[in-house]
């Protein structure tokens, strides 16, 4: 049996933009402060973005931590507004439909999140998208821990929890587009499936340790077979 966990933005989903106008504009409320537009925010979760940010505008963490749950509630406010109105914010990057098609039939198969997105925030992301939050059973996000190489140990105390069954090793397998999807599977060891949909090359996530890589989805037969192989 495979725990697969998909990360969100850049591997499930692209946005337009949304997002980062709504964290940016919660940060503005809550610090008045200009957020750095250099700082990548891919591969992080939410929360450590907020620090960084701040800490970068010259905020302690005492200062930080009193506010953060400020910043990320008026970021899901701001998101929720976003996406109230008609335009389509996010959308599911090529090959994800078919490839969670032929992945959640498989009785040898938990899907699940593995991503920075605070739950709620990953929510309203894949709802907007048209994708189906029931499909993942097994889920860990940046409102879990602020640190991502925390999430994959979550993850897999979770699934043993619905399903009995204790996940480790090649057993669990990571599905990202980032570096620091690769970097916190090692984590609990497990597999890596790179997808170039994001900032990084494939020849990049490859370097960087990645079991299999792709340019996207789109070869669903190539892809399962790299997940459950």
């Amino acid at each position: 049996m495979k725990l697969v966990l998909f990360d969100i933005d850049g591997t499930l989903l692209k946005g337009n933009g949304a997002a980062r106008r709504a964290f940016e504009g919660s940060l503005r409320d809550a610090f008045a402060m200009e957020p750095d537009p250099r700082v990548h925010y891919d591969g992080k979760t939410d929360p450590q973005i907020a620090r960084e940010l701040l800490r970068l505008a010259g905020h302690d963490d005492a200062a930080i931590d009193a506010r953060l749950p400020e910043v990320i509630d008026g970021y899901l406010a701001r998101l929720r507004r976003e996406v109230a109105v008609g335009e389509r914010h996010f959308t599911t990057l090529p090959g994800v439909d078919a490839l969670l098609d032929a992945l959640q039939p498989r009785r040898d198969v938990v899907l699940g999140l593995l991503t920075g997105n605070v739950e709620s925030g990953a929510a309203i992301k894949l709802r907007c998208a048209g994708l189906d939050w029931d499909r993942f059973r097994v889920n860990a996000f940046g409102s879990d821990h602020e640190d991502r190489p925390e999430l994959p140990r979550v993850a897999r105390r979770r699934a043993r929890e619905l399903t009995g069954h204790d996940f480790d090793g090649d057993a669990i397998v990571v599905v990202g587009d980032t570096p620091a999807d690769i970097a916190c599977a090692r984590s609990v060891r497990a597999r890596t499936v790179g997808v170039a949909t994001g900032r990084y090359p494939a020849d990049e996530l490859a370097g960087h340790g990645a079991t299999a890589t792709f340019a996207d989805l789109t070869d669903t037969d190539a892809v399962v077979a790299a997940i459950c192989g």
